[in-house]
């Protein structure tokens, strides 16, 4: 099998949990009075998928939508440095869920905000034309964690097109899955909502989804009697669950199961034993007390995030100054150094975005890159001034800016008496530009020419 990320498509929420002690009513209702309440929050939806997911494996991408608000700020501080976020228009703001609890029984859940994905043209087009494709294209298996609120509508163009295994839970809300799933995961209520015929039970709805999907495999949760499966050959079986103590809280099992599920058919695994895993997994997780049991502390700079789109989210969510700048950087000089330095004075935070081999070769001839990609990323991330260092495949960096949406974009040279080529998508992120000029006599192309003399 690839062997590349798990990558999470689906819209993410913020959950809290309110945890307190109810010993009396309200005088003024017959309601319980929550006293001592402490806040726990974590990711939700595809959120906590690929939370789960990174648990074991440090290679998940997450593709969501979150808004530019508190909940979406607190959202990307709790995912920055566990897992990679690529971001994707959002209109509305960040869903918020908050669930009340005592003695771990939620006693009411009040939920806000009204954020989906981008109308459908501006987030398609994001998709299609942004960092999105080439993460999928990479991706080693794909979970579509789908709860209704648009992201998997904008995506399907680019999911239908995938040779990896795609994963789809489904939601009533949502998005019916694209044709050729190795699994599609619906509960026993969503299984009610895709059938176009009276439900019979999990076992006939499995059988009926598979033909009605186009899926290569449907498996039907059910709780703590685990899932029936069946496959488009026509294989059919129930996954039971281990023997474990059961727990109250199942949130996030479903969530649970699926990653598990897509990390093996990634690792080449059959749709039977992915979904025994998932089973596995969910039943453990809800043993050990389920979402509610899931304790995170809010990333900061001082943490380390392991990317840079984790940098710049964590920037921005800080209120600080981001910095960005590109190139090839084949061959670092004094010229190269020079200009990082500068740059990074102009703000907080320095992101580097590095033309890949490929893109180097077509904009410089066969002959370049002298440095390949990975050694020329390894250099600039020693600097000291260069906070995270980003690779794109394409000749500009347009997708990339876009992506990362620096606050000031930095351009080395003279660009005094023309439109810089990135302006248009500049304006579009309200980023401004700055150019700051090169250091003469010091350039990449007169190094070459210099040692060819000299040979």
């Amino acid at each position: 099998m690839k062997r590349g990320p798990l990558v999470v498509v689906g819209d993410c929420l913020l959950d809290v949990d309110l945890e307190g002690e109810a010993a009396r009513l309200a005088p003024d209702a017959p309601v319980p009075v929550v006293e001592g309440t402490s806040e726990q929050l974590r990711p939700g939806g595809a959120g906590l998928a690929a939370l789960l997911a990174a648990r074991d494996d440090d290679e998940v991408i997450l593709v969501t939508a979150l808004g530019d608000d508190d909940a979406g700020r607190t959202l990307h501080s709790l995912l920055a440095g566990r897992v990679e976020v690529v971001r994707v228009p959002m209109r509305g703001t960040t869903v918020r869920k908050t669930r009340v609890r005592a003695r771990g029984q939620t006693l009411v859940r009040i939920d806000t905000g009204d954020g989906r994905a981008a109308g459908a043209d501006p987030a398609r087009a994001a998709l299609r034309d942004g960092p999105v494709a080439s993460v999928l294209r990479r991706a080693g298996a794909v979970l579509v964690s789908d709860y209704g609120r648009g992201v998997a509508e904008a995506a399907r163009e680019l999911l239908a097109g995938l040779d990896v295994p795609v994963v789809w839970d489904p939601h009533p809300r949502g998005a019916l899955p694209v044709p050729g799933c190795a699994l599609v995961t619906p509960s026993e209520a969503e299984a009610r909502v895709l059938c176009r015929e009276p439900y019979t039970g999990p076992d006939q709805a499995a059988r009926h989804l598979t033909d009605l999907l186009r899926a290569r495999a449907v498996a039907v949760t059910m709780g703590a009697q685990g899932a029936s499966l069946a496959c488009a050959d026509g294989h059919h079986t129930r996954v039971p669950p281990p023997a474990l103590g059961s727990g109250q809280d199942a949130c996030g099992a479903g969530d649970r199961l699926a990653s598990a599920a897509a990390l093996a058919l990634r690792a080449g695994r059959s749709a039977e034993e992915a979904v025994a895993a998932g089973v596995a997994e969910a039943s453990r997780f809800v043993a050990e007390g389920g979402a509610a049991a899931i304790r995170l502390k809010r990333a900061e700079m001082g943490d380390r995030p392991r990317t840079a789109i984790e940098v710049a989210e964590l920037v921005r969510a800080s209120g600080r100054q981001l910095i960005a700048t590109g190139g090839c950087f084949d061959l670092l000089h004094a010229g190269h150094v020079s200009l990082l330095r500068r740059a990074r004075a102009l703000g907080d935070a320095l992101i580097v975005c590095v033309n890949s081999d490929e893109s180097v070769r077509r904009l410089k001839g066969p002959g370049r890159p002298l440095v390949g990609q990975r050694d020329r990323v390894e250099v600039l991330r020693a600097l000291g001034c260069v906070d995270a260092v980003l690779v794109f495949e394409e000749d500009t960096p347009e997708a990339v800016i876009e992506q990362v949406r620096p606050h000031v974009w930095v351009k080395g040279g003279d660009y005094s008496e023309r439109r810089l080529p990135e302006q248009e998508v500049l304006d579009r992120i309200g980023a401004e530009a700055v150019v700051l000029s090169s250091v003469p006599g010091r350039s990449t192309t007169n190094l070459i020419a210099a040692a060819q003399k000299e040979r």
